[in-house]
C-alpha cells in the first residue's frame, strides 16, 4: 500500500495526470497556484525562480566552470614598462573557486526542492478544482503553519543553519582529499587541482614516508582508544564496586573525593600534569630527593614512556565519569540475582562475571561505544600533555610518537598547511568511527535485546 502512494506521489505520476496549467509549473514556477487564486504562494514559487536565474547567470555559471577547472591562471610578475620595475599580476585562488563551485551546487540542490515543492503544490491544486473543493488561500497557509504544518515553521531556520554552517563546510573540507591543496600548492601564489583518489594513494601505498607514518599514527591510535576506554571503563565499574560494599563507611565521602577530579577542567590537569612530568619536574625531583633515581625518568621524552604516561594520566581522568554512571546501575541489579548465586556457591569473582559484568554491558554498551568513538578523537589528551612528542626523524610531516590521527590532523593543518591530507585522514577517521561503531553496535546485548536483561 505504501508502495502504491508513494508511486502516486511520484514526479511521474504527477506529469502524467496533470494538466497544462500544472506542466506549465515545471517552466514557470508558481503558474498552476497563481492561475487557481493561490497568488502569493505562486509569486513565491516565481522569486525563487527568477532569484536562481538571475544567480546563476551572475555568478553561478562562473563557479561551475571554476569548480572543474579550479582556476587556470596562475599569479606572476610582469614587467611594467611605465615603471621600470616588476608588479603582482594577480591570477586566479583555488579556494575560493573550489568553495564557490560548493555553495552553488547546494544552491542548486537547493532550487531542485523548491521545484519539487512547486510542482507538488501544483498538483494539489489541480486536485482540489477538480474535486470542487475550496483551494486555502494565504490566511488558511499562514494558520495551518501554526498547526499541522507547525513542524516545518519551526524546522526550517534551524535546518537552513545546519546546510550553511555545518553541511556545506564538511562538503568543502571533504572535497580537498581530493586536491593537490599542500605546502606546495597555495593560492593565490601556486594553484592547486583535482588529483582525484591520488591523495588517498599517497596516504595507503606511497614509499616517500606518508604511508609508513599514517599506518603507525593509525595503530597507536586504535591502541590508545582500546586502553584509553576499557582501563577507565572497568577502572571505574571496579571503584563503584568496592565503594558500594556493604561495610563500606563513608560512601558519600569516598565518591565526592573522586568527583573533585571531573570538577576540575580536564585541560587544567592535563596542563599541570604536564609540568609535574616533565624532566627538572615534581615528580622527578621528589624521586631524585628520595633516593629512588639517579636521572629523571623520561615520562614524555621516550616513546613507549610517553605512551604509557598518557594512558595512566587519562584514567586519573577518566575513571571518576565512569564510577558514576555505574553506580547508579549497580543499585538497579535485581538482588535476588546476587542471593540465587550466593545459594548455587558461586564466589565474588563468578558473581562479577555472570551478573554483574553482563548487566553493566548491557546496559552501558552505547555509552562504552560513545566513548571509545571520541577516544579516537580525544585532541586534548595527547595534545596539551605532549604535544604529540616525542618529535622523530622516523615519521613524516611533523608527527610525533604519540599523535593520534586527530592530533596529526592538526599538525597538517596549522603547521605544514597539508590540508589535502588532513582532510583525507579527516575522511578515514569519520569511515572508521562510523564502520567500527554500528558492527560492535549492533552485535550486543542492547541492540539485539531491546526488551530487557536475562
Amino acid at each position: 500500500m505504501n508502495k502504491s502512494k508513494e508511486k502516486k506521489n511520484s514526479v511521474v505520476h504527477i506529469l502524467r495526470e496533470s494538466d497544462t496549467k500544472t506542466r506549465l509549473s515545471c517552466l514557470i514556477m508558481g503558474f498552476s497556484d497563481m492561475a487557481r487564486g493561490r497568488l502569493v504562494r505562486g509569486f513565491i514559487y516565481l522569486l525563487f525562480e527568477v532569484a536562481f536565474i538571475a544567480f546563476m547567470i551572475v555568478k553561478g555559471g562562473a563557479n561551475l566552470a571554476n569548480f572543474i577547472t579550479l582556476g587556470t591562471n596562475q599569479q606572476g610578475m610582469v614587467f611594467n614598462e611605465e615603471t621600470g620595475i616588476y608588479d603582482v599580476s594577480l591570477g586566479d585562488n583555488s579556494m575560493l573557486m573550489l568553495l564557490g563551485g560548493v555553495v552553488t551546487l547546494f544552491v542548486i540542490a537547493g532550487f531542485i526542492m523548491v521545484w519539487l515543492s512547486n510542482l507538488y503544490s501544483a498538483f494539489e491544486a489541480q486536485r482540489l478544482k477538480e474535486k470542487g473543493a475550496v483551494i486555502p488561500g494565504v490566511i488558511e497557509d499562514i494558520k495551518s503553519l501554526f498547526d499541522s504544518k507547525i513542524h516545518k515553521l519551526l524546522l526550517t531556520l534551524p535546518l537552513l543553519g545546519i546546510v550553511i554552517f555545518t553541511v556545506v563546510p564538511l562538503a568543502y573540507m571533504i572535497l580537498m582529499a581530493f586536491t593537490n591543496y599542500d605546502m606546495e600548492h597555495q593560492p593565490p601564489g601556486n594553484l592547486f587541482d583535482w588529483v582525484g583518489f591520488g591523495t588517498f594513494v599517497k596516504l595507503f601505498t606511497s614509499n616517500n614516508g606518508m604511508s609508513y607514518t599514517f599506518w603507525h599514527v593509525l595503530g597507536w591510535t586504535l591502541v590508545w582508544a582500546v586502553f584509553s576506554t576499557f582501563t577507565c571503563y572497568f577502572g571505574g565499574m571496579i571503584l563503584a564496586i568496592i565503594i558500594n560494599r556493604k561495610g563500606i563507611k563513608g560512601k558519600g565521602f569516598w565518591r565526592t573525593m573522586f568527583v573533585i577530579t571531573i570538577a576540575v577542567p580536564s585541560f587544567v590537569t592535563l596542563m599541570i600534569v604536564r609540568v609535574m612530568l616533565a624532566k627538572s619536574g615534581a615528580i622527578n625531583v621528589l624521586l631524585e630527593d628520595l633516593g629512588f633515581i639517579t636521572s629523571p625518568l623520561p615520562f614524555l621524552t621516550e616513546g613507549t614512556w610517553a605512551k604509557v604516561t598518557i594512558i595512566i594520566v587519562n584514567m586519573w581522568i577518566g575513571i571518576p565519569v565512569t564510577m558514576l554512571i555505574t553506580t547508579g546501575i549497580l543499585t538497579n541489579i535485581p538482588s535476588d540475582l546476587y542471593e540465587s548465586a550466593a545459594i548455587d556457591g558461586a564466589n565474588k569473582f563468578q558473581t562479577f562475571v555472570k551478573i554483574t559484568l553482563p548487566y553493566m554491558l548491557f546496559v552501558t554498551t552505547p555509552y562504552l561505544v560513545t566513548n571509545f568513538i571520541s577516544n579516537i578523537n580525544n585532541f586534548n589528551a595527547i595534545y596539551l600533555l605532549n604535544d604529540g612528542g616525542p618529535a622523530t626523524l622516523d615519521y613524516f610531516k611533523g608527527a610525533g610518537k604519540t599523535d593520534i590521527l586527530v592530533t596529526w590532523l592538526y599538525k597538517l593543518t596549522m603547521d605544514s598547511r597539508d590540508y589535502c591530507y588532513a582532510s583525507a585522514i579527516g575522511i578515514v577517521i569519520f569511515i572508521m568511527s562510523a564502520v567500527l561503531s554500528l558492527i560492535v553496535y549492533r552485535n550486543t546485548g542492547a541492540y539485539k535485546n531491546e526488551e530487557g536483561f536475562q
